[in-house]
């Protein structure tokens, strides 16, 4: 029998309030191909229990787009990533309206708990989406998009542009090219 992805529902302004400083389960298992890194969750996501939940978020659509996977899926489909050798976790794993809201102090003991999710795990690839959280998280002042010097063991580290509908200096097609850049870099 086929699984029939339910239409998530909108959080109502209580589930919403009581997601703040909740934490949601990543979406991981050892030796994806690719392991997306998030900032930390947004209240949708932590209402939900869905990564990159929120509506406006572009996380979805670029990785389809980039031709990670063969359609758009919906946040409440993250497990399916799993079978394509994609998975999903975040530096911080406190549920926030907004990523600034997290100090210096959490991204960097984000990064360090990332850094051993990572030996862990041993994904081809980390994927971390946002310049100034990886910059923080990792002590890496000077990094930029793509490609970094820096390695977690075996795995290569790339840092991504931010999804959210929140970053304006990525359009959608822009960003999708970003990721698109990734996935022909692991062919």
């Amino acid at each position: 029998m086929t699984e029939k992805p339910t239409t998530p529902s909108r959080p109502t302004a209580e589930q919403l309030l009581a997601a703040r400083d909740t934490t949601i389960e990543d979406v991981t298992a050892p030796g994806l191909r690719v392991l997306f890194c998030g900032i930390n969750p947004g209240l949708w996501s932590g209402a939900t229990g869905h990564h990159f939940a929120r509506p406006g978020n572009r996380f979805w659509p670029a990785l389809h787009r980039s031709g990670f996977t063969p359609r758009q899926f919906r946040p409440d489909e993250q497990r399916r990533l799993l079978g394509l050798g994609l998975g999903i976790t975040n530096v911080a794993p406190r549920t926030t309206a907004k990523a600034d809201e997290l100090t210096a102090d959490e991204l960097r003991a984000g990064g360090a708990a990332l850094t051993e999710r990572v030996l862990r795990l041993r994904p081809r690839v980390l994927a971390v989406l946002g310049i100034g959280a990886y910059r923080t998280a990792f002590g890496r002042r000077t990094a930029s998009i793509g490609r970094q010097e820096q390695t977690i063991g075996d795995t290569e580290v790339w840092v991504l542009p931010n999804p959210s509908g929140l970053n304006a200096h990525y359009t959608l097609d822009a960003l999708a090219a970003e990721f698109a850049k990734l996935r022909e870099a692991l062919s």
